[in-house]
C-alpha cells in the first residue's frame, strides 16, 4: 500500500544556514497557528541552551498539513559535533531538504549529512537559502553543490534533483531566483510532487524501528519511530528486538500512543504503515531497537552511528568546596545521570574506569562534551572534568588519529595568523580561494590540534574571521603538537581574595577572579604569559601599621577580570588541571592541590 496522503522529510544542512528559520514559515503558512496567534522566532529550538546559542542540538519533529497531506518534518542539527543526531532520524524519512546558504554555499556539515543521505538513497530537494542576502552568489552556488555531488558519487537521479531558491525569514520560495516568490507553495509542491509517499505492507506483522527516545516523568520512556509494516495499537503486546545485538527479545505492551501535530502531541488509539508515532509502555526500549508483533519477530537493520573520537574523564568533585552549591553531587549520581544520557545519545558512549569516582565519555566533538557538561550543571549536578582527548586506533599495526576537515573564512590581511598557527598545529592547506576582500581556507589537521584554537583563532581574526569543521577520517599519528604555551596562576592558600593580594598579582599576568571571591590552595587564578605556573597570594592583606607615608596608601586599581565561559575553560586547562562544575561557578584547579605536593611530582617529573 502506499500512502498518498503523507510524506515524511529531514531538514538537513550546516549551521545557522537557516533550517530552523524556515521550518518556522512553513508551520505558519500551513496554518498551524491562529493569524492573531503570537509565535516567536525559531520555535523549534525549544531547549534553554539552543535559544541561547542560536543553534539546534537536538533532532525535532513537527508536522504540516497541506492539501488534505500531512507532511511530517525533522529539524536536524547543523553542527558537526551533533551529527549523530542528524544519522539516526534519516531512516524514519523518505526524503531530504537539502538546505544551503545563498552566500556560503557548501560547508563541512554539508557534506557530511549528504553523503549519509546518499548512502540510503534518499531523494533530495536542493533548497538555496538567504537568496536576500547582499552578498549572494546563486549561479556560483548552485555550481558548488553540483560539484559537491560529483565528489559524492552521486547517481544520475540525484544530479537531477529539483533546485528551490527561498528566503525563510520573508516565507517566499521560487524556482528562479529572478523572479522573488511570494510565499512557500512552491516549496510544499515540490515536497509533495518529488518526495515519495510511504509504502508498506498494512496486513503484514507490526515492524516500528526507534529512531529517538524522550523521556517524561509520568509515563517514563518515550520511543519515536516510523511503522514499517502492519499497524500499531493502543494496549497491544509487542517484542522488542534488535537487528545488530544479542539482546534477547522481551514481550512488552503499547500503553499509550501519539501523533505530532504541528508542535503538540496528540493522543491516538492506532497508527499505520509509514507514520512517525511516540509510544510509551517498553521501558527499556533502546535506539535502534524494533517493535515487533508476538507472531512475527523480525528486527530491523539500524543505520551505524559513527564513533566517537573525542573522550574525557568525569570525576566526583572532591575540592575543598565540594558540596557547597550542588543539588546531585555523589558518585551513584555522576554515574546515572551519565548511563541516562548516553541512552538518549546515540553518539555518546560512556566507560567505567578502575576507580570507582571516575568515569570515561567519548562523544564527537568539545562542543559536543560540552553541552554534556552545561546540561548537567543547569540540571543541579556537581562534578569535575578532566582535558579533552583524542581516541587513537590501531589500524593495520600503526596508530593512528582522527583528522577533521578545517574551513575557514578570514580577512585578506589576516590569512598570515592563520598559516603561522596551523604551521604549529600540523594542518595541512588544501584549498584556497578568495571571495572579494576576504579568503576562504580548507585545510586537513588532527583533531587534537584543534583543541584550544577556536579562542586564539578569533584574536587572530579580530573577530571577523568564522570557522567550521567536520570529522573526515583516520591517518598515521602526525607528531606532537603543542597545545598550550601560557601557564597558570596559582592560589598559595585558602580564603577571601582581597584587592592588595590582586594587585600584586596582576603584575605576573590576567586574573580569573575579583576582590571577594573565595579562593582554595591550589585554584587557578589567572594566566600567565610565561609557559610555566607561578604561585600568587591574592588572599594577602596590606600589613598594617599606625605610620603613614605619603602616597602609599592611595586607592588600588584592578584590571577587568577575565571571565571564562565553561568552552574556553575546557580549552584551557592542561593535562595537570581539572575543571570543577558547578551549577554557579565554574573553577579551574590543579589535580595535586598542596603547592609542596606539586613541586615534589615535578621535580620527580624532570
Amino acid at each position: 500500500m502506499i500512502r498518498y496522503d503523507l510524506r515524511n522529510i529531514a531538514i538537513i544542512a550546516h549551521v545557522d544556514h537557516g533550517k530552523t528559520t524556515l521550518v518556522d514559515e512553513m508551520l505558519k503558512q500551513s496554518g498551524t497557528f491562529r493569524e492573531n496567534q503570537a509565535v516567536e522566532e525559531r520555535i523549534m529550538d525549544s531547549n534553554d541552551l539552543e535559544k541561547e546559542r542560536g543553534i539546534t542540538i537536538l533532532a525535532k519533529n513537527t508536522s504540516i498539513h497541506y492539501k488534505d497531506i500531512k507532511i511530517n518534518v525533522i529539524d536536524t542539527p547543523g553542527h558537526a559535533d551533533f551529527s549523530g543526531e542528524v544519522e539516526r532520524v534519516l531512516k524514519m524519512v523518505s526524503g531530504v531538504l537539502l538546505l544551503v546558504d545563498a552566500a556560503e554555499g557548501p560547508m563541512p556539515q554539508t557534506r557530511f549529512v549528504m553523503q549519509k543521505a546518499l548512502e540510503l538513497n534518499l531523494k533530495v530537494i536542493i533548497v538555496v537559502n538567504k537568496i536576500d542576502r547582499h552578498d549572494a552568489r546563486l549561479s556560483l552556488v548552485e555550481d558548488e553543490i553540483l560539484e559537491l555531488f560529483l565528489e559524492l558519487d552521486a547517481s544520475d537521479d540525484h544530479l537531477r534533483s529539483p533546485i528551490i531558491y527561498c528566503s525563510g525569514r520573508q516565507g517566499t520560495a521560487t524556482t528562479d531566483y529572478k523572479q522573488p516568490g511570494e510565499n512557500l507553495e512552491i516549496l510544499f509542491e515540490t515536497i509533495i510532487n518529488y518526495i515519495a509517499p510511504p509504502e508498506g505492507d498494512p496486513d503484514g506483522e507490526l515492524q516500528l524501528l526507534v529512531s529517538s527516545i524522550d523521556y517524561n516523568d509520568f509515563v517514563g520512556r518515550i520511543g519515536i519511530g516510523r511503522i514499517e509494516r502492519g499497524v500499531v495499537t493502543v494496549n497491544g503486546d509487542v517484542v522488542v528486538c534488535n537487528y545488530h545485538s544479542d539482546m534477547k527479545p522481551y514481550r512488552s505492551k503499547i500503553v499509550s500512543l501519539y501523533q505530532i501535530e504541528g508542535l503538540k502531541k496528540t493522543s491516538i488509539l492506532t497508527a499505520k504503515v509509514g507514520d512517525i508515532v511516540c509510544f510509551s509502555g517498553a521501558e527499556n526500549v533502546n535506539i535502534g531497537d524494533t517493535i515487533t508483533s508476538v507472531n512475527k519477530v523480525e528486527p530491523v537493520p539500524f543505520i551505524k552511528i559513527s564513533e566517537p573520537t573525542v573522550e574525557m574523564f568525569f570525576y566526583v568533585n572532591d575540592s575543598p568546596f565540594a558540596g557547597r552549591e550542588g543539588k546531585f553531587v555523589t558518585t551513584r549520581h555522576l554515574k546515572d545521570k551519565l548511563f541516562k544520557e548516553m541512552l538518549r545519545d546515540v553518539s555518546l558512549k560512556v566507560y567505567l574506569t578502575e576507580s570507582a569516582d571516575a568515569y570515561r565519555v567519548c562523544g564527537r566533538g568539545e562542543m559536543h562534551l560540552s553541552v554534556l557538561i552545561e546540561n548537567m550543571r543547569r540540571a543541579g549536578y556537581e562534578f569535575q572534568v578532566g582535558t579533552p582527548r583524542v581516541i587513537y586506533k590501531e589500524i593495520d599495526g600503526q596508530t593512528q588519529e582522527p583528522l577533521d576537515r578545517l574551513i575557514v573564512d578570514v580577512p585578506e590581511d589576516r590569512v598570515g595568523n592563520i598559516f603561522d598557527k596551523m604551521g604549529t598545529r600540523k594542518g595541512e592547506l588544501l584549498k584556497m580561494n578568495s571571495f572579494g576582500s576576504r579568503m576562504r581556507l580548507e585545510f586537513l589537521i588532527p583533531s587534537r590540534g584543534l583543541f584550544g584554537y577556536r579562542s586564539e583563532f578569533l584574536t587572530d581574526t579580530s573577530g571577523e574571521g568564522v570557522m567550521n569543521t567536520v570529522f573526515h577520517g583516520y591517518s598515521p599519528y602526525k607528531g606532537e603538537v603543542i597545545r598550550r604555551s601560557v601557564g597558570s596562576l596559582i592560589a598559595f592558600e585558602t580564603g577571601e581574595a582581597v584587592t592588595y593580594g590582586l594587585h600584586n598579582a596582576q603584575d605576573r599576568g590576567l586574573l580569573f577572579i575579583g576582590s571577594g571571591t573565595p579562593v582554595y590552595e591550589g585554584m587557578v587564578v589567572g594566566v600567565s604569559p610565561k609557559n610555566e605556573d607561578v604561585a600568587v597570594n591574592v588572599c594577602k592583606k596590606k600589613h598594617v601599621t599606625n605610620m603613614r607615608a605619603s602616597g602609599s596608601d592611595e586607592a588600588l586599581r584592578l584590571n577587568s577580570p577575565k571571565k571564562m565561559s565553561l568552552e574556553e575553560a575546557i580549552e584551557f586547562i592542561a593535562d595537570d588541571e581539572l575543571l570543577e562544575v558547578t551549577p554557579v561557578t565554574i573553577r579551574i584547579r590543579k589535580r595535586i592541590l598542596k603547592n609542596e605536593l606539586r613541586m615534589k611530582q615535578k621535580f620527580k617529573t624532570n
